[in-house]
């Protein structure tokens, strides 16, 4: 072939790879779809009845009295869909006065005891509505969350958020749920030390699942997979996912891999109705774990797996045609499908709001889909402009919102505590069979990572855009042969 030809055709082949690179690099390659308008008002229409449950800014127990776990997971809730604004500020200002009320047992009369799990849930949540971490309250949460994290003397444990125990307080109850609350917390507060995603990841078994507990019976155990009989959580998991996500969004080494096997194994947990169980007393299908593994799906790309964790939520919320005698709390999302038609037939018992409340806080982030990791980074989805339920928020009081609350480390403004002294982020099965601590979400300051990193919508995209522009150069290929062939 003559050079004249060859360099037509090297010339066709450039314009056809340029064309190509342009269309590859002109088209997204996926993350985080939004969810449908119907689900985003679903999500929206929860929040707001959530909203309505708060009392001067708090959520309360199962017994009366501030719940603050459970208000924090409210404040995530309400963050993660845009709604009742004021609640949430009022709330993050009452949260922020009370900090030694949920991590400690001060009140108790246990004086020395910090519970890392909620601690460094306080930090996730003061990243997640934007209020300084390094004040809030007048304490420095990334640093005292720091010092709770297990350093390189204690072998394989390294990297482990701890608590500071006492002889009164018992043995440390931290588990995968605290250190996916560290590393979400410290992710998007300055960034996360490589030993405490390390830690996560090695409770992660070679099936792709996560172990609610790093101790075994005889001990801590190095590994999920050192441990023989470990049972796989579709919670802890769904905190995971979420937690490695936005630690390889701060560039931590092996979080990515991990967080796409630990949703490869939660897509093969979803039954055939969309829904989801979680383990021992709450395996059977709740909205509680339908909600965690939906928005974990959603973060991870999984779209189609989320959408049909939405809908199976979307089944068990009450609206104001489809509630019957509780349809003045349309909006409210239902544990399990009994609870809905109990519900249903004989509106919400006051022995039983507790249930819903926790219920609904954790199920509407799987409507929202909104991941953890990116909460108050990215606006709510906003579906439809008001919600349709038929509550509406409640607080009148004119909350401070953008000054970050100060307060001593002594509890202020709280009543005596009533019960037991659980107000950590521990989850653990209610008389409901609903856990007391269902999940919250979280929203960076201004030096939390830069946005993006999120898997993939799904595996097929960068192939498909690929083999276009090798069907492009191709083709360029062959029609400057073709056309060689003709003039000759």
């Amino acid at each position: 072939m003559p050079p004249s030809s060859l360099r037509r055709i090297g010339a066709g082949l450039g314009v056809a790879t340029a064309t190509a690179l342009a269309i590859v690099a002109a088209t997204p390659l996926g993350g985080v779809a939004a969810p449908s308008p119907t689900h985003t008002a679903a999500a929206r229409d929860a929040a707001t009845w959530l909203a309505g449950e708060y009392a001067d800014g708090v959520l309360p127990g199962p017994f009366g009295g501030e719940d603050w776990g459970l208000t924090i997971d409210g404040v995530l809730a309400l963050a993660a869909t845009g709604v009742a604004a004021p609640t949430r500020q009022e709330a993050t200002t009452r949260i922020a006065a009370n900090v030694r009320a949920y991590n400690s047992y001060d009140q108790w009369g246990i004086e020395g005891f910090t519970d890392g799990g909620a601690t460094a849930k306080l930090l996730f949540v003061a990243t997640a509505v934007g209020v300084d971490p390094t004040d809030f309250g007048g304490w420095d949460l990334r640093t005292e969350t720091l010092d709770l994290v297990a350093g390189a003397d204690t072998g394989h444990q390294q990297g482990r958020i701890t608590s500071r125990t006492t002889e009164q307080s018992g043995p440390d109850p931290s588990n995968t749920f605290d250190q996916s609350f560290t590393v979400l917390g410290l992710a998007r507060s300055g960034g996360v030390p490589q030993a405490t995603v390390d830690f996560l990841v090695r409770q992660q078994c070679a099936a792709g699942g996560f172990r609610l507990y790093p101790d075994a019976p005889g001990g801590p155990s190095p590994s999920c997979d050192a441990e023989s009989d470990a049972t796989l959580d579709v919670d802890s998991t769904a905190m995971a996912v979420q937690a490695l996500l936005a630690a390889a969004d701060a560039d931590a080494l092996g979080a990515a891999d991990a967080a796409g096997r630990g949703a490869e194994w939660l897509a093969a947990q979803q039954r055939a109705d969309g829904s989801f169980g979680g383990s021992g007393p709450t395996s059977g299908a709740n909205s509680n774990s339908t909600g965690l593994a939906g928005q974990a799906l959603a973060a991870a790309g999984r779209d189609t797996e989320a959408e049909r964790a939405a809908q199976a939520l979307a089944d068990l919320q009450l609206t104001a045609s489809t509630g019957g005698a509780a349809a003045g709390d349309a909006g409210a999302i239902a544990y399990h499908t009994e609870a809905f038609t109990e519900a249903v037939q004989e509106g919400i018992a006051d022995n039983f709001r507790d249930q819903w409340r926790r219920a609904t806080a954790q199920a509407l982030l799987g409507l929202a889909q909104v991941p953890l990791g990116r909460i108050g980074l990215d606006p709510p989805p906003s579906g439809q402009p008001t919600p349709s339920a038929t509550t509406s928020p409640t607080p009148t009081a004119s909350p401070t919102p953008t000054a970050t609350p100060t307060v001593s480390s002594s509890p202020t403004g709280s009543p005596a505590p009533t019960g037991s002294p659980t107000g950590s982020a521990t989850p653990s099965a209610s008389a409901s069979g609903t856990p007391t601590e269902p999940p919250v979400t979280p929203t960076p300051p201004a030096t939390s990572p830069a946005a993006g990193g999120y898997l993939p919508t799904t595996g097929a995209a960068l192939v498909t855009y690929l083999l276009t522009a090798l069907l492009l150069v191709g083709g360029g290929a062959v029609l400057l042969v073709l056309g060689r062939r003709r003039a000759t």
